[in-house]
């Protein structure tokens, strides 16, 4: 089934014009925008297991005390301010489903061109030490789908990168869990922090997703202290990390928002 799954997202949608994709997305995204699908949150909720200590962290955008649909429960936001006890944290929840020094990481074959993990990281990726390290965090749909400052960063730089949107799920590309995102459209941000290391970061889109919308306040030259958001999914997710730093947390582990890195 595994199998199946890889050929349709790589070889039938993955064939598809990356605008298509997009369209078809759109459309599939816009449903959840509808006050109908309020009414699966409840059973979505259940299903996930999320129980009430987690949900009650969360509030929805608006301030309301509910959810006014699917798309609003999914970018919900956090009711107080993280509480950041460390230098450096996870900028995100979801599974670690790829982690290592960049010079570790193997070139893949993607439509016929070799790549390596620096090229998810576009022009950007000229200015990556070896030395350093990438990390790959899957989003599942139920989990918190907005991205924060993994430490107190300056952006330097900014890059849209437009291209496919296949699927994310990393068990679906065996050695190569990152492969989507090195052909996913998505947004790059070069931060620099102290001592003149640069940490970057790669906000993947997937199907289904609306758009990948980044705070009103990121710019270059913009000072985020740790924990600050940065941007947020509208539906499927990935990011992909690479900091001069390595963390002692495990890989195919869950890690948390604020956690720290």
């Amino acid at each position: 089934m595994t199998s199946l799954y890889r050929f349709v997202s790589l070889n039938i949608w993955g064939n598809l014009p990356s605008s298509v994709q997009r369209n078809i997305s759109k459309l599939y995204a816009n449903i959840y925008n509808k006050s109908f699908t309020k009414y699966i949150i409840k059973p979505y909720c259940k299903f996930n297991r999320l129980n009430e200590k987690y949900l009650n962290q969360f509030v929805s955008e608006s301030g309301s005390e509910y959810y006014a649909s699917f798309q609003d429960f999914f970018t919900r936001v956090f009711k107080k301010p993280l509480d950041i006890t460390t230098d450096y944290i996870w900028p995100c929840e979801g599974l670690l489903c790829d982690y290592g020094a960049v010079k570790d990481f193997d070139s893949v074959n993607i439509k016929g061109d070799r790549k390596n993990i620096k090229s998810i990281f576009g022009t950007m990726g000229n200015d990556i030490d070896d030395s350093y390290f990438f990390s790959n965090v899957f989003l599942h749909n139920n989990n918190y789908h907005r991205i924060h400052s993994p430490a107190n960063l300056v952006v330097e730089e900014i890059e849209y990168i437009p291209g496919d949107l296949v699927m994310l799920r990393p068990w679906l590309y065996k050695e190569a869990p990152s492969l989507p995102a090195m052909r996913n459209e998505r947004v790059n941000l070069k931060l620099r922090g102290s001592c003149n290391r640069f940490w970057f970061l790669s906000i993947v889109g997937g199907p289904a997703v609306g758009t990948i919308e980044l705070a009103y306040n990121i710019r270059p030259s913009y000072q985020l202290s740790a924990g600050q958001e940065i941007g947020k999914f509208l539906l499927g997710s990935t990011c992909c990390m690479v900091s001069p730093v390595a963390t002692e947390t495990q890989n195919l582990t869950k890690v948390c928002v604020g956690q720290k890195y």
